[in-house]
């Protein structure tokens, strides 16, 4: 990246914004259409955002790939060709940075660094932000030096950014952080005392021109520790390449068939003659992807219907086995029970060992009541010589060791029927060697990129203090005793259940009309109502309690074993769909935004 290309170093603009991936770049664009200066800081040297970091092997789409680029641009929309129905991360993260280039986007982004902090200053009505240095992974560059240094090449792309200690100022700050992007390790004694190599997903070693690095697999002695979308995606591909692998699992998920393949050039021109029919498809549909639901109920069908359906989606691309599903089974436990028997048994078909089976047919939730990872030949891979599953809940792991994984024995039944690959050990322990160890062990869903940064709002009350009982916001967008501060991937709002960039295009322009709105009146300050807080609270709450998803340890509720104090359920997400978040939000607007404090 030229030095050109990095923002320069004013001191002063109209907005700031944190985060230079999908929503963060929307974001900018509006607000340069709107006349205003604004600076997007970024940790990474380039744009992308989760398609900058997350550069695993198998890391690709979930959503049909052009139902998942940007809608706002007929020029972008011709000429952008997508290769794959599911596209993978390298031409993912090639889009977001044609966009950036065709855009001219990049002068306004800091790039190689980190926010530490933000503070409202009330008497000026200023948002000051402060950042660092950022590291290889994202986070603070931690320096022994002075605070003036410089920081070099952090994102293994091949490109060298000097970047000095950043203190700016703006009216407006936008959050464009999204709800995946803080890697979260399992607290596990002993993983520094690995001999081996080992990384987190999102942090997987890269070669010179930033591209995926599979070198350190070829033949080697793998372990990945867990299997939630991340390692469904990875395991297939490391069974390919590994001389063994070992997988991790402490309690499965429910995936089904991605059915990813090439577009044909043909099918891609015709695709570009439907892509407003596409669009309003996706706005039209809970989460928006394409996939509308059947308006039958399964309880209200045939046996003969019901398989009927559930053959046909299961046998189509993408989300539909989740999505396009009858209307009841994700509200009504009985309907639920009947789909996930079925699906329980697919995934029998598909394995040898009945024994693997059982541990990879969940018993704890049901289908489509956790995000559903898609999937490539993930069963299949246990069929394999060379790949071993390991249950956590048989043969919990006791520790990492110098040279691998130890975990405890397996008694009774589990030791009549786990396979043991290599390991060895005592009456009471397994020690099992390997030469990497990845960790596919999820994030701190939603609310982990704001516990990183110290945001602070008037009289210096700390945003993490106001969420401590559970995220309250109003939209999902504002949060009273925060002026001017707009988060756009935040707890609550609905793109934290989505196809993203349908819900973050919808945020993006709510946002952009009010602060519009502010420019055209005069105003200095908007921010809602404790009592527009509570109400949008309440009907969060409401709108989820019929649905199952809500009722079941998940990301989606906030519970994460890996982090303290993350044990009790706090929905994280919006559960009455985008058609019903854009109606909420739009009536705001519509009513000179009612709910929302102007000085």
């Amino acid at each position: 990246m030229a030095d050109d290309q990095q923002a320069t170093h004013d001191s002063t603009y109209d907005a700031i914004i944190i985060g230079a991936g999908v929503s963060g770049l929307y974001q900018l664009h509006r607000f340069v259409q709107l006349g205003l200066s604004a600076l997007v800081i970024e940790a990474g040297t380039d744009v992308g955002g989760t398609w900058y970091w997350n550069r695993y092997p198998g890391a690709r789409f979930d959503s049909e790939s052009y139902s998942y680029g940007y809608s706002w641009s007929d020029e972008l929309l011709e000429e952008w060709d997508w290769q794959e129905r599911f596209s993978a991360q390298p031409e993912n993260l090639s889009y977001l940075r044609h966009v950036a280039d065709r855009f001219d986007l990049r002068r306004h982004i800091r790039f190689g660094t980190f926010v530490t902090g933000a503070s409202y200053d009330t008497d000026r009505s200023r948002w000051r932000v402060t950042a660092r240095p950022a590291n290889a992974d994202g986070g603070e560059h931690r320096r022994a030096g002075p605070a003036s240094g410089i920081a070099g090449d952090h994102g293994g792309d091949g490109t060298t950014i000097e970047v000095e200690d950043v203190e700016v100022e703006a009216r407006y700050l936008v959050t464009a952080v999204g709800p995946l992007s803080v890697p979260v390790y399992p607290t596990i004694d002993g993983r520094d005392r690995f001999g081996g190599r080992s990384w987190h997903t999102s942090h997987w070693p890269r070669n010179g021109d930033g591209s995926t690095d599979t070198g350190p697999l070829a033949g080697k002695r793998v372990a990945v520790i867990g299997t939630g979308a991340t390692a469904v995606q990875l395991i297939p591909e490391v069974a390919e390449v590994a001389g063994q692998l070992t997988v991790f699992q402490r309690t499965p998920n429910w995936c089904a068939p991605l059915h990813n393949g090439p577009i044909p050039p043909e099918e891609m021109a015709e695709i570009k003659t439907r892509y407003r029919e596409i669009f309003d498809t996706c706005d039209g549909t809970f989460a928006g992807f394409l996939h509308v639901p059947d308006r039958r109920k399964a309880l209200e069908c045939t046996p003969e219907e019901r398989e009927e359906l559930w053959e046909r989606l299961w046998g189509e691309p993408g989300f539909g086995i989740w999505m396009a599903n009858f209307r009841d089974v994700l509200v009504d436990e009985e309907a639920n029970g009947l789909l996930s028997d079925w699906v329980a048994g697919k995934i029998r078909q598909r394995i040898d060992d009945q024994a693997i089976a059982d541990r990879l047919i969940p018993t704890d939730h049901g289908f489509g009541t956790r995000r559903v990872p898609m999937e490539t030949n993930y069963y299949e891979v246990y069929n394999q010589p060379n790949v071993e599953l390991v249950s956590l809940i048989e043969t919990p792991i006791v520790e990492i060791t110098t040279t691998g994984i130890r975990t405890a024995a397996a008694t009774g039944d589990s030791a009549d029927d786990a396979k043991t690959g290599d390991g060895y050990g005592d009456a009471e322990h397994v020690d099992r060697e390997f030469d990497v160890i990845v960790y596919a062990t999820g994030f701190d869903a939603v609310l982990g990129g704001f516990s990183r940064l110290d945001i602070r709002g008037v009289d210096g009350v700390a945003l993490a203090d106001v969420w401590a009982d559970g995220p309250r916001t109003f939209l999902g967008l504002q949060v009273s005793g925060f002026p001017n501060l707009f988060t756009l991937v935040g707890p609550n709002n609905a793109s934290t259940f989505c196809n993203m960039p349908r819900c973050i295009e919808q945020n993006v322009d709510w946002v952009t009309d009010l602060v519009a709105f502010c420019e055209r009146e005069g105003l200095t300050r908007a921010e809602p109502t404790e009592e527009a807080m509570a109400a949008w609270g309440e009907h969060v709450v409401t709108s989820g309690e019929r649905m199952l998803f809500t009722k079941v340890n998940s990301w989606f509720t906030g519970v994460n074993s890996n982090l303290e104090g993350r044990d009790r359920r706090q929905f994280l997400l919006y559960a009455a769909g985008l058609p019903a978040y854009r109606e909420w939000a739009d009536d705001v607007a519509a009513n000179g935004y009612d709910g929302v404090v102007f000085s």
